[in-house]
């Protein structure tokens, strides 16, 4: 699990497999159970955590938790690279996929969408948990998108400007709010 980039973890990973992450499943690392990290973990901290499309299933309360949870399970300095789908992202058809309780993609379903967040709100959510955070890509409320050339080989989220096979030729069709969620090196009191 550690690599010469130390424990770098995917949580929720799907289908996905980057070299040098571990991919972890519900069933291994559950963002709303703190003894599934316990067991996991032991007494090491991972580095990093990756988090692409998860975190929209939680409630907003399993979500403020689970923000803590991984900010008590990273190292200082370490970060959580985390992507949702985006509030203010300005397709209808986009919006009907992510909404609550929406169709979603065959391969996504997202039925079971408990919150889209908007920037202020996703950031608001990690700040409290501690963390310090940049935002990576998202739209604002006017709908224009902001992008702030990250480094994909630090964590790549597939469902980015950069990655994702429907952004081409100068066209936005799937976008992610993505951040980088940062344990202060000093870190106060542990959440």
């Amino acid at each position: 699990m550690s690599t010469a980039t130390g424990l770098r973890v995917i949580l929720g990973a799907g289908g996905q497999a980057w070299d040098g992450w571990t991919p972890t499943q519900r069933e291994h690392l559950d963002l709303r159970d703190p003894a599934s990290f316990e067991r996991w973990f032991g007494e090491r901290r991972a580095d990093a955590f990756l988090c692409e499309h998860v975190w929209e299933h939680l409630t907003e309360q399993d979500g403020q938790e689970a923000a803590r949870l991984c900010f008590s399970y990273l190292k200082p300095g370490g970060f959580l690279r985390c992507a949702v789908p985006d509030a203010h992202f300005p397709d209808p058809d986009y919006q009907q996929m992510v909404q609550i309780g929406g169709p979603g993609p065959a391969d996504h379903p997202a039925a079971d969408h408990q919150v889209v967040y908007g920037y202020r709100e996703f950031v608001a959510m990690f700040e409290a948990a501690g963390f310090e955070v940049d935002l990576l890509e998202y739209c604002d409320e006017a709908g224009r998108f902001h992008y702030h050339g990250w480094d994909v080989a630090t964590g790549p989220i597939y469902r980015s400007f950069l990655l994702d096979h429907r952004n081409r030729d100068g066209n936005l069709g799937f976008v992610s709010l993505i951040v980088d969620a940062y344990k202060p090196e000093v870190a106060g009191s542990e959440n």
